[in-house]
């Protein structure tokens, strides 16, 4: 029970910092609106919570054991559905294609380029006995 907590816990701390860090890119540099930062915010947790799925569901790299169809299928329609409607802006401030692929690139960046390989060297370190109180 330890690893897991372990493991969720540094998944759950990169994101979190993923999530902060992205603020202070649309708040600083690129100076968005409030209405357009809720939007890109709601799109980056839903595109990163699902992303998280399959990070987290393997020891391994992400690739290394193939998704059910049917969470892929699931993926694929609610990540449809939710860009369009950040995009277009039902029920939320749209805020366009050039910042729902961002936020896509940022997320997919995240997720699968920072997230992964800390979590695969997590895991080599917990089976090593490297880290004291996962023992």
């Amino acid at each position: 029970m330890r690893k897991i907590l372990t493991i969720a816990t540094i998944i759950g701390f990169l994101g979190v910092v993923s999530s902060f860090t992205l603020l202070a890119i649309v708040e600083g540099p690129l100076n968005l609106s409030l209405d357009v930062i809720r939007s890109l915010v709601f799109l980056k947790l839903a595109v990163a919570g699902h992303l998280t799925v399959f990070v987290a569901r393997t020891r391994g790299p992400f690739w290394s054991v193939r998704p059910a169809p049917a969470l892929l299928g699931a993926v694929i329609v609610t990540q449809t559905v939710a860009t369009l409607f950040t995009v277009y802006g039902f029920i939320i401030t749209p805020i366009g294609w050039p910042l729902a692929i961002f936020v896509w690139v940022y997320a997919l960046v995240w997720a699968l380029v920072i997230t992964d390989p800390i979590k695969v060297y997590a895991y080599r370190l917990i089976d090593r006995g490297s880290i004291p109180f996962v023992r």
